[in-house]
């Protein structure tokens, strides 16, 4: 069941630090428009729809997932480096194209990835297995008025986000679009937003958090949803994050913060959104990894 609900785009067992992820961002990797006007133009009329039953709605802007390239370093195994290729997009886009009702219209009969899904926003998104002290990992039941998979339970995460780091645009500066400067910033931002989601949404302090590791991209096969995953240790023990969450800055997110073991988390699973199921997937593979070092 598991596997006709995400498949993985990227694993990378032995967790990669930031100086093994890069990025280069460029317009290259932006939506290309659909040539059937009237599926074109129902992104428009999907978000007016949404906006009107909802006018907190905004539209933020999100990097695009357009693909990657791994090389491994001085032919070993252990050693690589991935390069995530990232456009530019944003929220109504992804409510117009990946969440429309009519999304798999958006999809172009291809074996080729990123061909497949070149109509679709695609926006990529992040969450982080997270461990405490104590050995658990913590999971949060969505709250009712969020956009997506209400009430479903997740593991913390959101999305790196272009205005973090001034890219909200292509023209960061014209000189400076795709310089090694500009793509440095936002291959930062990978690593900076997913702290910044569990310190929101959690409640944690920053340095309780280990350094994050890049552990690969899951990608739900319900409307073609990718999302980047990162695993942290919590020097904090499940009961103290349980106290701390109370005051999450973010806590409206979510109604419930649990910690499980591995085994419970094994039967939660199949309740969570496609691409967190794979998240827990890209997770069980790091651990079998770490067994053979």
């Amino acid at each position: 069941m598991e596997e006709t609900n995400y498949e993985l785009v990227l694993s990378c067992p032995t967790g990669l630090s930031p100086s093994q992820v890069s990025v280069v961002f460029d317009p290259s990797y932006d939506r290309i428009a659909h040539p059937d006007i009237e599926l074109e133009n129902s992104i428009s009329e999907i978000w007016d729809q949404r906006v009107q039953k909802n006018a907190s709605m905004f539209n933020g802007k999100k990097f695009r997932y357009g693909g990657h390239t791994l090389c491994k370093r001085d032919g070993s195994q252990q050693d690589f480096h991935v390069c995530l290729h990232l456009g530019l997009t944003d929220y109504r886009t992804f409510v117009g194209t990946n969440l429309n009702p009519l999304w798999e219209k958006f999809l172009v009969p291809s074996e080729d990835d990123l061909i497949r899904c070149q109509h679709t926003s695609c926006p990529l998104g992040n969450g982080a297995i997270l461990e405490t002290s104590d050995k658990k990992i913590v999971v949060l039941q969505r709250s009712y008025n969020v956009g997506e998979f209400p009430g479903h339970v997740v593991f913390p995460g959101g999305h790196p986000e272009p205005e973090e780091v001034g890219a909200a645009s292509h023209q960061m500066g014209e000189r400076l679009t795709n310089s090694e400067h500009n793509n440095s910033k936002v291959s930062q931002e990978m690593f900076d937003s997913i702290i910044r989601e569990v310190v929101e949404e959690i409640g944690v302090p920053v340095t309780s958090l280990s350094n994050p590791l890049f552990i690969g991209i899951s990608r739900r096969v319900l409307n073609v949803r990718p999302a980047a995953f990162f695993f942290i240790k919590c020097n904090i023990e499940s009961k103290e994050i349980q106290r701390l969450y109370a005051g999450a800055k973010d806590g409206y997110e979510s109604t419930q913060l649990y910690t499980v073991s591995l085994i419970e988390l094994e039967n939660m699973a199949s309740k969570m959104p496609g691409c967190h199921q794979g998240g827990f997937a890209l997770y069980k593979l790091m651990l079998e990894a770490m067994k053979n070092i």
